[in-house]
């Protein structure tokens, strides 16, 4: 049960794009197509699992023990960054439409700041390594949800008439500021 308390509270009431702002320019930036909001959640997802493992085992078997927290930032950035260098050679070979329809953000994958805020929540609240897991999954699902929800509200706004002070960047922060809303509905489940 304390696992599902888990996946809920990150998914709906803690949202990583949501609830704590984090990681919003590939939010925004791959979010105009459904294709590519599709493809950069599965890339987060990827990044976003695999480092908060690999994270949390460096930091409870390396760097802890050494005294070697400080370089927690380095080892972190150094971790994400060739995730997201695997990530983008795999697409780049195997699928190459979605790493041309990613463009600039796959690589900015390894400055999001969600991706390195997750790895730093689990190590702060010091969480065990399957309840690090499971939080990392959940957020990573999160950032998901939140993209693919904002991605097909971005193809729907294409079609509508905007007024042309709002179109654009304007009515996609109005748009996101809403979903945001939406999830703020969940505060009181766990």
């Amino acid at each position: 049960m304390e696992y599902i308390e888990i996946i809920i509270a990150t998914i709906f009431v803690n949202n990583i794009l949501l609830a704590q702002f984090l990681g919003n320019c590939p939010f925004l930036g791959t979010s105009k197509k459904m294709e590519t909001a599709m493809g950069m959640a599965m890339a987060v997802i990827f990044v976003l699992v695999m480092a908060g493992v690999m994270t949390w085992l460096i930091f409870n078997y390396l760097l802890l023990p050494n005294n070697l927290v400080f370089l927690r930032t380095i080892a972190f950035i150094l971790v994400i960054a060739s995730l997201v260098q695997f990530v983008e050679m795999f697409l780049k070979k195997s699928i190459p439409a979605l790493y041309a329809g990613l463009g600039i953000f796959l690589p900015l994958i390894t400055t999001n700041c969600a991706v390195f805020g997750v790895c730093v929540l689990n190590i702060d609240k010091e969480l065990g390594f399957l309840p690090a897991l499971v939080t990392s999954f959940g957020y990573a699902a999160g950032f998901g949800l939140a993209l693919i929800i904002f991605a097909g509200l971005r193809e729907r706004i294409l079609l509508a008439r905007v007024p042309r002070p709002l179109q654009d960047t304007s009515i996609a922060l109005i748009t996101a500021g809403v979903i945001s809303l939406s999830f703020y509905a969940f505060r009181g489940m766990v």
